[in-house]
């Protein structure tokens, strides 16, 4: 069938349209590229904001602000604020939360991958996922009328019976703890429980994305199932199992309610995880709604604007050591 003469010249438009945009690559390309400008843009608005709105604090207090001292001073009625214990908090929580999940998690995600039966393991998968789900309320809930008073408060006498008498790490076990169990110890517990899921689901998916000639090699080789678990699964993907943790931790670190809920929220707390504290974020969350001057407000913002940073950070050092992962892999491989 014989074209129109006038159908000819918009073919040929619209042939030049095609080839000019690739099909569609070259929009989906610049969507891509606009959206992650955006985040780009977010991200500094975010850290903007949090330094001018913290200018007021950062004036009055500079860097005492951070640092440690004997007795901790937080006294909105005198204007006097310093972030140290809730730095300490954060960090202490988050550290000792990382500590217990990591193993838990990568042994749920190894069993998971290669130890479960078939028949089990999409039931059991979906039950791990699911805790990833739960409201951090619900946690902290569970946590205020279960978990604090049957396994927290016996384990803090326990603790501070025997390893508050070890000299080295004497302490960080000191007690008493609360009779509620509110205490660092709690965060650390609650947190455990909330970031094993996404060790455990990220960690799993790492072991099943490593081909199946890793694992018949290291067999034909005469490993056992846990040498090629040990020497191979493991090492093979610890750039993602690594990812993994960086997830669990930032989470830990930006928690608020369940935190809040069973910390203790208590400004004099010392060292010890059994004693009651405070996190920057569950400060933020108590405290915020309720300043009572301008500098009260600009002293919350400020320890919303150090834990930005420390995300940050934490981000970017993930990504570097990541990376140096990766790298290191072709090498080691072709060593």
């Amino acid at each position: 069938m014989l074209k129109s003469p006038q159908s000819l010249p918009e073919t040929h438009w619209l042939a030049r349209i095609r080839r000019a945009l690739h099909h569609g690559d070259r929009p989906w390309q610049g969507l891509l590229i606009l959206v992650s400008v955006l985040v780009i843009v977010l991200m500094l608005a975010i850290g903007g904001l949090l330094w001018v709105d913290s200018s007021g604090s950062r004036s009055a207090f500079g860097w005492s602000f951070l640092m440690p001292t004997a007795t901790p001073h937080w006294d909105p009625v005198n204007d006097v604020f310093q972030a140290w214990p809730f730095l300490y908090g954060t960090l202490e929580t988050s550290f000792f939360a990382i500590l217990f999940a990591l193993p838990v998690g990568i042994g749920i995600a190894i069993f998971l991958a290669e130890l479960c039966p078939a028949w089990l393991r999409t039931p059991l998968t979906w039950m791990v996922e699911l805790l990833a789900a739960i409201p951090s309320v619900v946690y902290g809930l569970w946590g205020i009328f279960v978990f604090l008073p049957q396994v927290v408060a016996p384990l803090g006498i326990f603790l501070g019976n025997t390893l508050g008498q070890v000299p080295i790490v004497g302490a960080l076990f000191t007690g008493p703890i609360p009779a509620s169990g509110t205490s660092r110890l709690a965060a650390s517990l609650i947190l455990t429980i909330m970031i094993v899921p996404t060790i455990a689901a990220v960690a799993r998916d790492v072991f099943l994305a490593i081909p199946l000639a890793q694992r018949e090699a290291a067999k034909a080789l005469g490993a056992t199932e846990w040498e090629t678990i040990w020497q191979v699964l493991i090492p093979y993907g610890k750039s993602g199992i690594l990812g993994a943790v960086i997830l669990g931790l930032g989470r830990a670190l930006g928690e608020t309610m369940a935190v809040t809920m069973v910390i203790g929220n208590s400004i004099q707390g010392g060292a010890s995880l059994l004693d009651a504290g405070y996190s920057m974020a569950s400060i933020i969350a108590n405290e915020f709604a309720e300043a009572v001057s301008q500098l009260h407000t600009d002293a919350l913002i400020e320890i919303g604007l150090i834990l930005f940073f420390i995300t940050l950070l934490l981000n970017i050092l993930a990504r570097f050591l990541v990376w140096q992962v990766a790298r290191q892999a072709p090498q080691e491989a072709r060593a």
